[in-house]
């Protein structure tokens, strides 16, 4: 799933490459992906693509004050092409949720691979129109989100680590990557509870969590759009390496699977040698 920082980088090359433009045209040939109907997405045609901004994991481009909002999902993604072909599309075929034409024959699709069908676009007056904008909690690379910030937000919450970090309406932009990752960085278990943090580690884990999100958007900086998937999986240290070993003492990378998705973690590094349990394999076996 692209997160904070592949998002913020999809920002910047819109910045570049998209705003001062004007839409040609909007084919909608994955009609299904659109959560909005007022104002309509044909709309936009004739408007200016005026700014591109990010809400969490939200991709927001500001077309003369119209704003069409994309949440790419587990499997979306937004392709850039410098001449698209001037056929639409075939309704409900293939990956395609929406292609944006410019006027200079450039443009990008928003696709989505697989079987889910999660990718929504929605274009609305305001983005706080959007549902999940709207409940968004802090931003990890704003100057809010201090280590007291951090602390708060914790302070008295139950749940495992690894949840409260990719809980959206508490900390916006942090995905199942990132959160191993910081996790790894840490030495912390995924499954400790977030109360039981102590005021060092929170400290350690707000200045792990804030440096990896920003190393990584510095390094994707420039990267092309069709780039930043393959940047961001070559700079993982654990996450989706089930079977490597650890970069740091060399155990074996460990996974956790869910009924939809995995972590990764490293026993010797974050549980004292101590595998989690892996839930499914768990009722597997009863």
């Amino acid at each position: 799933m692209p997160e904070l920082p592949e998002v913020e980088s999809l920002v910047t090359f819109l910045r570049e490459h998209a705003v001062g433009r004007v839409i040609a045209r909007i084919d909608t040939p994955g009609f299904h992906v659109l959560k909005t109907y007022s104002p309509p997405i044909s709309s936009l045609a004739g408007l200016e693509i005026t700014g591109a901004t990010r809400h969490g994991k939200f991709l927001d481009i500001d077309v003369s004050g119209l704003h069409l909002v994309t949440h790419l999902s587990r499997a979306g993604w937004l392709h850039w092409r410098t001449a698209l072909p001037p056929a639409p599309p075939r309704m409900g075929k293939g990956p395609i949720g929406i292609r944006v034409h410019l006027d200079d024959s450039s443009g990008f699709d928003l696709t989505e691979a697989g079987t889910q069908k999660r990718l929504a676009v929605y274009v609305v007056k305001d983005p706080s129109e959007v549902p999940g904008v709207a409940r968004l909690g802090i931003d990890p690379l704003s100057s809010a989100f201090t280590a007291d910030a951090l602390e708060g937000l914790l302070a008295g919450v139950r749940a495992q680590i690894k949840g409260v970090l990719t809980d959206q309406t508490v900390i916006a932009g942090v995905g199942n990557a990132y959160s191993d990752e910081v996790l790894w960085e840490v030495g912390m278990s995924p499954f400790k509870p977030a109360a039981n943090l102590t005021s060092v580690e929170v400290a350690r884990l707000h200045e792990a969590l804030v440096r990896t999100l920003r190393e990584a958007v510095e390094r994707s900086a420039g990267t092309a759009a069709g780039e930043l998937k393959a940047e961001k999986k070559s700079n993982l240290n654990v996450h989706g390496r089930t079977g490597l070993p650890c970069p740091r003492c060399g155990d074996e990378v460990r996974e956790v699977s869910f009924a939809t998705k995995s972590l990764q973690y490293c026993a010797t590094c974050q549980t004292d040698g101590k595998p989690l349990a892996d839930r499914r394999m768990s009722r597997l076996l009863k």
